[in-house]
């Protein structure tokens, strides 16, 4: 019960963390007057993505004594990321949507942005699943195709900048509505204020990720429960609690460029950067969970990016991406 109890521990303190780094980050966004697609897709993107961001280095780098488990551990935050917000966030938004608007009005985020988003992310996800079949020596190919990656999230955050200034003018600023939480304490409402709760939110996550680590470590030897297969379930469930509750909350504000942004910008955030930590681990390795696992999220982003193009983002049609990972459950266990 002690490493269960380490679990939820590790979970509060996340999605406190969470909170209050992605509360700051909305009212940075509309100080400098950023569109809702550079907030959802970028700024709140990277900031709900630190749990999944910081679990698998901290796994890798600070985990316990065994490598092999502490790069399954790294694997499994890597991959289980992706699966998880294209299958399971994405049918929660059609659920909430549905329950609120009806199963078959159309949602309606700016397309241009989301149909970036889902291409940035497969063309950065099929480097990774080519990576499975690179040899780990020598090192150079695997390095140059990380770098590749690097280089393409670069690219696809410069052009979401190019693309704010016009989405503001077409009526699609952020707009917060929410005080700063240091507000609650009676701190000045400044700058300054809004880059120290940054900071602590970030702390809170750091910590909270290292806690949750040692319990899946910890619950894996007590289950006897493969620590990958166990990783692309759980860790998920957790590091990407922050993109699912934000995503919730603004699609039932009907803020929906907000909402599938949030998502889809942490998909091309994990897509490239996380996948690009990921090919340089031994463990990357064409095993069938590892393909399962990359398989279906192809499979569910492909779905996403269709409806998109065709302009079908109904909550019926989208709460199809959840049995995806109702699937890759069944396969795993």
């Amino acid at each position: 019960m002690l490493d269960f109890g380490a679990l939820l521990a590790a979970l509060a303190i996340i999605l406190v963390g969470a909170e209050l780094f992605t509360n700051a980050l909305e009212h940075v966004g509309e100080r400098f007057s950023f569109s809702e697609g550079m907030v959802g897709s970028v700024l709140a993107a990277v900031a709900t993505a630190l749990p999944e961001t910081i679990v698998p280095i901290i796994a890798v780098f600070f985990g316990g004594p065994s490598a092999e488990t502490r790069q399954h551990i790294g694997i499994g935050a890597v991959l289980g990321a992706p699966l998880m917000l294209s299958s399971v966030a994405i049918a929660l938004i059609a659920l909430f949507a549905g329950m609120k608007r009806g199963w078959h009005t159309p949602l309606k985020p700016e397309i241009s942005g989301l149909l970036r988003d889902l291409l940035y992310f497969l063309a950065a996800f099929l480097i990774g699943f080519l990576g499975l079949f690179i040899p780990t020596h020598p090192a150079g190919t695997r390095i140059l195709a990380s770098a590749l990656l690097v280089f393409m999230y670069a690219m696809y955050v410069v052009n979401t900048i190019r693309a704010s200034a016009l989405l503001v003018q077409r009526g699609h600023g952020t707009r917060t509505d929410a005080a700063l939480w240091l507000r609650h304490i009676n701190i000045p409402h400044t700058l300054w204020a809004e880059i120290t709760q940054l900071a602590l939110g970030l702390a809170f996550i750091i910590t909270g990720a290292k806690i949750f680590v040692y319990g899946v470590e910890q619950v894996a030897r007590l289950t006897g429960f493969g620590v990958l297969a166990l990783s692309l379930l759980i860790i998920p469930v957790a590091t990407e609690m922050p993109e699912k509750l934000n995503s919730i909350l603004w699609i039932r504000r009907n803020k929906d460029t907000l909402a599938f942004g949030n998502i889809t910008g942490a998909l091309v955030f994990q897509g490239a950067l996380l996948t690009a930590f990921g090919m340089q681990l031994t463990a990357w390795q064409p095993r069938a969970d590892i393909l399962w696992a990359m398989a279906l999220t192809f499979a569910a982003v492909l779905w996403l990016l269709l409806l998109a193009a065709k302009r079908r983002l109904t909550p019926a049609w989208l709460m199809l991406n959840g049995l995806v990972y109702l699937l890759f459950f069944v396969l795993v266990v």
